[in-house]
């Protein structure tokens, strides 16, 4: 998968559409049901991707307009918004999703071409050009529709997006310091990833793509993964 914001744009649209239909056979009771996030609520993740699209609209409007407009005012305010909105009903949450998600489409289709090279900060402090916001997005929204836990996995992820999320998974974690060494082998492609300083005794993980991304993400156990040397899969390393 390319990270070219222009080509994203059509996933994230399916994507979200995707999203949107599973939060919709949701109701009210089904909103307060833990997610696979802990201390988290399927409100608590539908809140926070409306939010993360507020993010997104305002790191867009940064690099368009040349204002400084942070993604949230800071990491209490992000919290608190999450916090106020999970408890919502499902036609409030269905609506402010859509509304978050248009609006973002819209800035996004607006950019004029220079603008996506702007560097700006995001969470966290970490600056980069808006062309990553497209991406980021896609990613939130394609991981946290499985952390809803409504019957969206990680098997149901477009290829490209999990051949891409495991790439980006093993470079942040190459470039992390104290990771366990890892050798993994998807079995859609030809050459093996690797994580840390490897030697002739590191673990070699194989299995589908969208496994391994969905393991070293913290979103799967590694059921379909097998390890070599034969035995448990090893504690993965902790990614953001």
């Amino acid at each position: 998968m390319t990270a070219d914001p222009l080509v994203l744009l059509p996933e994230l649209d399916r994507a979200t559409d995707r999203l949107l239909r599973t939060a919709a056979a949701l109701d009210d009771d089904a909103l307060t049901a833990p997610s696979l996030l802990p201390g988290w609520t399927r409100g608590h993740v539908l809140t926070h991707l409306a939010r993360n699209a507020d993010s997104q609209f305002n790191l867009l409007t940064w690099a368009r307009t040349g204002v400084r407009t942070p993604g949230y005012a800071s990491a209490e305010a992000r919290e608190a918004g999450i916090r106020e909105g999970a408890a919502r009903p499902l036609a409030e949450q269905l609506e402010d999703l859509r509304v978050a998600s248009a609006r973002l489409a819209e800035a996004a289709a607006e950019m004029p071409a220079d603008a996506w090279g702007t560097i700006v900060e995001r969470t966290g402090g970490r600056k980069a050009p808006a062309a990553t916001c497209v991406w980021g997005r896609l990613r939130e929204v394609e991981v946290h529709h499985v952390d809803l836990d409504a019957g969206y996995k990680p098997s149901d992820w477009p290829d490209a997006f999990s051949q891409h999320l495991l790439r980006e998974v093993v470079s942040d974690l190459t470039n992390a310091t104290g990771v366990t060494p890892l050798i993994l082998r998807p079995t859609e492609l030809a050459h093996d990833l690797t994580i840390g300083q490897v030697e002739r005794d590191t673990p070699v993980i194989a299995g589908p793509t969208f496994e391994l991304a969905a393991w070293l993400a913290g979103r799967s156990s590694g059921v379909d993964l097998d390890a070599t040397p034969a035995g448990p899969l090893p504690t993965p390393p902790a990614w953001i």
